[in-house]
């Protein structure tokens, strides 16, 4: 006759050994995610952020304008923005995400965070405060608010221009 052992404390009365494993197992299932669900995330955010980012920088052209309303750059900046977006579109981003849905298939046993790499989320959390200052500091120069305008619509056009590669690679999102 096999002795279970036992687990006693003061706030649980006893829990033996096969409790435990099914509470493990539990939570273990419990932030699994499947190849498919991890690249519909990481195209999620992916086209999320490229829209945020387009709506921030119509924001910035929009107060650069009322400052001068006679002023060309604010027109120019949109020419350059989407033409340096597409750009990185050809020569960084597509490229980028190939690369994390390859790493994605790769996945032994994804976890709901596994959409991306642990770099890539300090990454991100270093830009959005990053561009969060660059955009309080800009307010009221006209000269600054284009430049900013800029950086983020070529940012913008780059994840959108780039993310037709999640799209493209939709029969891939084995379920």
């Amino acid at each position: 006759m096999a002795i279970e052992r036992q687990i006693c404390s003061r706030d649980i009365k006893c829990i033996d050994d096969t409790a435990i494993k099914n509470l493990l197992q539990m939570s273990h299932s419990m932030f699994s995610a499947t190849h498919r669900q991890l690249k519909i995330l990481a195209a999620l955010l992916w086209m999320t952020g490229g829209i945020i980012l387009v709506l921030k920088a119509v924001s910035l052209l929009s107060e650069a304008q009322a400052l001068n309303a006679t002023g060309i750059w604010h027109w120019l900046a949109i020419v350059i923005g989407l033409s340096v977006g597409l750009i990185k579109v050809k020569f960084i981003f597509r490229h980028v995400c190939r690369k994390n849905l390859r790493r994605i298939d790769r996945l032994e046993r994804p976890k709901m965070w596994h959409f991306y790499r642990p770099g890539f989320f300090l990454f991100l959390a270093i830009m959005i405060s990053s561009g969060a200052t660059l955009s309080r500091m800009a307010h009221g120069d006209y000269s600054m608010l284009i430049a900013v305008a800029i950086l983020d619509l070529s940012v913008a056009t780059a994840l959108l221009g780039s993310s037709p590669v999640f799209y493209a690679n939709r029969d891939k999102f084995a379920i």
